[in-house]
């Protein structure tokens, strides 16, 4: 089957799509013939290297956490589904493998109906790691909360997850992607110098938790929540200087190379996610779709500004009539 991968650290070429050996579901899996799958903005920093120090990384680097596909497989011990059915879900964070032709899942939950493929594709890492941290934030009903780069993958899926438990929600973002913000349910402003002072003229009763997506302005999120403990990050590597928990669900290798422990997994926020889209509050934004092949161009778009939202691979090489960029759930829902 064809996979994505990269086989050096480097520039977004180096990214490839090679012939490599189908994987089968074992013991609690599933696989699937992907029909899409998302890209992460994760594994490009890994790809450039910079996280050489830090992170494990082995050659052939197989990429991808997310994908949607058809059931095709299902291993022992499974079951609740069955070969045919419409599922999106992700891989074992150890394995990854995603952006490929066939992909083995280890969650996963069902295709909603109004969602297109390309959306579908790239929604469980984002619904997985903003359901991680919200719940690490014990976001609820009443609550303030700011998002940094709310328009991003995950920022977007996390508004919406947000204003569904009640919450007021303050995301920043560019100035031209206020009006997408606003369509979310959030309150939106510009990141950058005198972001405290802003914030606090948009939450004068204050912010009761932080949700960093961007990095490089912990200083300015801890005096905005009042204490480091209510900002989480999963993007800023100097977390741990300002005492700020950075969330991730790769486990350490045998050398621990990973910086802090891992979370559990937010597996529970894929069936979540299945009945928002079902009364229309959930869609997960799509910026771009590109085939498989065209891999090391969404990797360079990946690493420029773009349209709010998720950067998608499919296996088709034609484009993707379905897909539903930036659309909006319906607050009424």
């Amino acid at each position: 089957m064809r996979a994505v991968q990269f086989t050096r650290f480097g520039p977004p070429d180096v990214v490839h799509v090679a012939e490599v050996e189908a994987p089968h579901a074992g013991p609690g899996e599933i696989r699937v013939a992907v029909r899409a799958s998302g890209l992460s903005v994760g594994e490009t920093t890994i790809r450039s290297g910079a996280l050489r120090d830090v992170v494990p990384t082995t050659f052939p680097f197989r990429t991808g956490f997310d994908a949607a596909g058809v059931v095709d497989e299902v291993g022992p011990g499974v079951t609740g589904v069955g070969a045919g059915d419409e599922v999106f879900g992700m891989t074992a964070t150890t394995a990854r493998g995603a952006n490929a032709e066939h992909a083995v899942l280890v969650a996963w939950a069902p295709k909603p109906a109004g969602w297109s493929w390309a959306e579908t594709g790239g929604a469980a890492g984002s619904v997985e790691t903003a359901t991680r941290v919200l719940d690490r934030l014990a976001v609820a009903a009443g609550h303030t909360v700011l998002i940094q780069g709310a328009a991003g993958g995950v920022g977007g899926v996390a508004v919406q997850l947000a204003v569904a438990r009640g919450a007021t929600v303050i995301g920043t973002a560019r100035a031209d992607h206020h009006e997408f913000l606003r369509a979310l349910g959030a309150v939106p402003t510009t990141y950058g110098p005198g972001l405290v002072e802003r914030v606090s003229a948009l939450a004068p009763h204050g912010v009761d938790a932080v949700f960093d997506c961007a990095r490089g302005a912990l200083p300015d999120l801890i005096a905005i929540a009042g204490a480091p403990a209510r900002v989480v990050t999963i993007a800023d590597f100097a977390a741990a200087a300002h005492g700020v928990h950075l969330s991730h669900g790769a486990p350490a290798d045998g050398n621990g190379r990973t910086i802090g422990a891992a979370d559990p997994l937010a597996v529970h926020g894929l069936g979540a996610a299945v009945e928002l889209a079902a009364r229309g509050r959930l869609r997960v934004p799509v910026a771009a779709v590109f085939p498989l092949s065209r891999a090391a161009a969404a990797h360079e778009l990946a690493q420029r500004p773009h349209a709010p939202g998720r950067i998608v691979l499919v296996t088709g090489e034609d484009p993707v009539p379905d897909q539903v960029p930036n659309q909006a759930p319906d607050p009424a829902g």
